[in-house]
């Protein structure tokens, strides 16, 4: 017996995550660049189902010893306060 309110809330939690994924990536768009002033690039990597964006710093920004400072004070505010279901951001290549 197929269960469709089970695959019902799968498409509308699939579809939603879509458009969660969407607002991150132009959020990411807004702050990328302030990142490749500096030399910098950020690469939306995917968000986890605990609500966790990953992300991967490029150029300088994969090197400088700010980088964390960077990531939670730019890029992860701005995100939270446009998402706030969004727990944190967190670089996968720091």
């Amino acid at each position: 017996m197929v269960d469709y309110n089970n695959q019902h809330n799968f498409k509308c939690m699939s579809e939603q995550k879509e458009i969660l994924e969407k607002k991150v990536q132009n959020l990411i768009e807004q702050v990328r660049p302030y990142l490749q002033q500096d030399g910098g690039d950020i690469n939306f990597v995917n968000i986890t189902d605990d609500m966790v964006v990953n992300v991967e710093l490029t150029g300088a920004c994969g090197s400088c010893p700010y980088s964390t400072m960077t990531l939670k004070n730019g890029v992860e505010n701005t995100i939270r306060k446009a998402i706030p279901e969004i727990k944190s951001v967190e670089a996968i290549n720091l």
